[in-house]
């Protein structure tokens, strides 16, 4: 438990000490790969004008540069707040074996990050969106799709 505390603590560490050096909001993660940090994240938005520069989106980026790997197999994530919408999309298609969170997304909503419009917008159909969204040749689209199907030296993920 002592290390797992470590951890936390490290990507604790990186949410306060990113945010008090203007990089973006209090936010920080580590990957981890057999006990040892292998990659670090916090919060970029607002200096990169990158609005998915997340932790766990930039952790992720550069965890997948140290493996040499689209997939994050036998690593475990740690981020100082539950995982937004968009982060935990990420996380899921990177594949570490585990997630360790500290503040939930109640406490982010509690200083002004409130994710819970993006939620709520997942569940509604296509047309009674906020955001208008319409589509358009898919017809023309599905050829991309039907070459992957043929593909036969692709890689899955």
């Amino acid at each position: 438990m002592k290390e797992k505390e470590s951890f936390m603590r490290e990507a604790i560490k990186l949410s306060i000490d990113s945010m008090l050096a203007g990089n973006g909001g209090p936010f920080g993660a580590i990957i981890v790969k057999d006990g040892k940090i292998i990659a670090r994240g916090f919060n970029k938005v607002t200096s990169t004008n990158d609005p998915t520069a997340h932790a766990e989106v930039v952790a992720i980026r550069e965890a997948c540069k140290v493996l040499n790997s689209f997939q994050l197999t036998g690593c475990e994530l740690y981020t100082s707040c539950e995982p937004c919408p968009m982060c935990l999309g990420a996380i899921y298609w990177a594949r570490p074996d585990k997630i360790y969170f500290a503040n939930t997304k109640a406490d982010a909503a509690a200083i002004g990050f409130d994710d819970q419009f993006i939620y709520k917008e997942l569940e509604l159909a296509i047309p009674d969106r906020n955001l208008i969204t319409e589509q358009l040749l898919q017809e023309e689209a599905i050829i991309a799709f039907q070459k992957w199907q043929q593909k036969e030296d692709k890689i899955k993920y």
